[in-house]
């Protein structure tokens, strides 16, 4: 599992060492890991260490100074650096250490700014070390019209200094201009900012570089699950299980203008692993769910009278759904754990509870926020989604999974997962259908599991946005399988699940 802190979390576990006199070993140590990244990314990509040539854009702070000491650093082994001093004054250690293995400085001015980006953009590397975590708002002056020159011109390597220079550690909001890296080296700790949109299309990948105060860090602002806790957390069939002891998932979605997001989402549910699917719905929809899937048993009853351990709410839904949607308020009200995608997330109660796990994209999540009268947009949503996922968890009392190209899920209480295990070709109609039948499967399975979360360090109350998180990475394997870096359909994602789940 992947760990993410935010800059206030990472300054303070840094204080004790700060205050025993270490903060030059803690620059030096990532200053190294910095250096030896460079050199190792260079050498993946089939070009020379000696020779080479190095531009490092030094800030005056301490991520300046762990720029400059890792130019140094380069400098001694036979690289040709150069360090672009953005601010009247530099890191006066980092920049003595740079001058005197021979490294060459030059202070950026108003007037000079398109002659360094064209002269950046030339070197094999660019180190962008100007903004720190502890920065707030982006770059200004002629550092932003350095950085937006070089955006265009776009250098052959791109490495950021502990995050890109404009992004917001604590949450990946973004300032631009951002020069977007190839890779992020980051010290100490993974930044949440790194692993949430719209920062993480800046941050290339993420590289960590342990420093000595990883025993100081506090509990994580952010989790990342990958294939290890995967393979414990899904669910394994016991010798004597029956299909009733492995989950039986209600499912209401689909309706006369959508009827295949209800194949989609029984697809997903029955390729992942859950006992039973019953689903309730028009008899038209019913037939078709019965042809692509003939082991889902279809009735047109209520859910009062249904015998399930989980639900899957609201794909395919539209207003005209009438039956359907009062469908989804009986359900809604009968305390089990349920998925509200789509068409059910405007008719559900107004105050919910944590095992109710909410599935919107940007758009419904903003007009899911307008209904408790915080509004801000599809827009705002996209540019702060960590921010909104956060709200709007507090605001309904909900688990919320806010689809994108990287998946948030916040639990009411403040746990946060991250995963981006998908690939872009995933954006296509229903695959977000069958995500839902993955989530509620796994909700009808796991619904009762506490001993393996808490083994992964998932307390009790949050181990719903843990099994949302599960769904989450599972379902972009499964596409990312499927795809092969192509185009890719819903159904081929559904037929991919069983072997991403063998996989792990």
């Amino acid at each position: 599992m992947i760990s993410a802190y935010t800059g206030t979390q990472v300054r303070e576990a840094e204080k004790p060492l700060l205050g025993a006199g270490g903060g030059a070993a803690l620059m030096q140590r990532a200053a190294y890991g910095l250096a030896n990244a460079v050199v190792r990314e260079l050498l993946s990509r089939g070009r020379r260490r000696y020779g080479a040539s190095v531009t490092v854009l030094a800030g005056k702070g301490n991520n300046g100074g762990d720029g400059l000491f890792a130019a140094a650093l380069l400098a001694g082994r036979g690289m040709r650096t150069t360090a672009v001093l953005t601010s009247e004054e530099a890191h006066a250690e980092g920049l003595a250490a740079l001058e005197k293995v021979g490294g060459r400085a030059v202070r950026l001015t108003p007037g000079n700014f398109a002659d360094l980006a064209a002269a950046a953009a030339r070197a094999d590397v660019v180190l962008d070390a100007i903004l720190g975590t502890g920065a707030r708002g982006g770059l200004r002056g002629p550092a932003a019209a350095l950085v937006g020159e070089l955006e265009r011109l776009r250098p052959r390597l791109v490495i950021a200094c502990d995050v890109p220079s404009g992004v917001e550690a604590d949450t990946g909001e973004v300032h631009p201009p951002v020069l977007t890296a190839d890779l992020t080296v980051t010290f100490g700790a993974v930044k949440t900012g790194l692993l949430t949109d719209p920062g993480a299309d800046h941050a290339g990948t993420v590289r960590l570089i342990p420093i000595g105060i990883e025993p100081h860090l506090p509990e994580p602002d952010l989790r990342r699950l990958e294939a290890d806790d995967l393979a414990r957390l899904l669910p394994h069939p016991r010798r004597r299980s029956h299909k009733y002891s492995r989950g039986v998932l209600g499912v209401v979605a689909g309706s006369d203008q959508y009827p295949g997001a209800a194949v989609l989402a029984c697809r997903g549910a029955l390729a992942s692993g859950v006992g039973m699917v019953r689903y309730l719905g028009p008899p038209g929809v019913a037939d078709l769910v019965r042809q692509a899937c003939p082991e889902v048993v279809c009735a047109t009853g209520r859910p009062a009278d249904t015998h399930v351990q989980a639900w899957l709410l609201g794909s395919g839904l539209d207003d005209g759904a009438s039956e359907q949607l009062e469908r989804v308020r009986e359900a809604a009200a009968t305390g089990l754990p349920l998925v509200a995608d789509a068409g059910a997330l405007p008719v559900l109660p107004r105050n919910l509870a944590e095992n109710t796990i909410l599935t919107p994209h940007a758009g419904e999540l903003a007009s899911l926020l307008a209904r408790y009268g915080a509004d801000a947009g599809r827009d705002g949503v996209e540019d702060a989604p960590l921010a909104a996922a956060r709200r709007a968890a507090r605001l309904t009392g909900a688990t919320v999974l806010l689809k994108g190209a990287t998946t948030l899920v916040v639990a009411p209480g403040g746990a946060v997962f991250s995963q981006a295990e998908a690939t872009p070709w995933m954006a296509t109609a229903g695959s977000g259908d069958v995500l839902a039948g993955v989530l509620g499967s796994l909700l009808a399975q796991l619904g009762t599991e506490e001993e393996s979360f808490a083994a992964r360090g998932i307390p009790r109350g949050d181990r719903w946005a843990g099994i949302a998180a599960v769904a989450a990475s599972l379902h972009g394997r499964a596409g990312q399988r499927a795809s092969g870096g192509g185009p890719v359909t819903a159904g081929a994602i559904a037929q991919a699940l069983p072997e991403a789940m063998r996989e792990m």
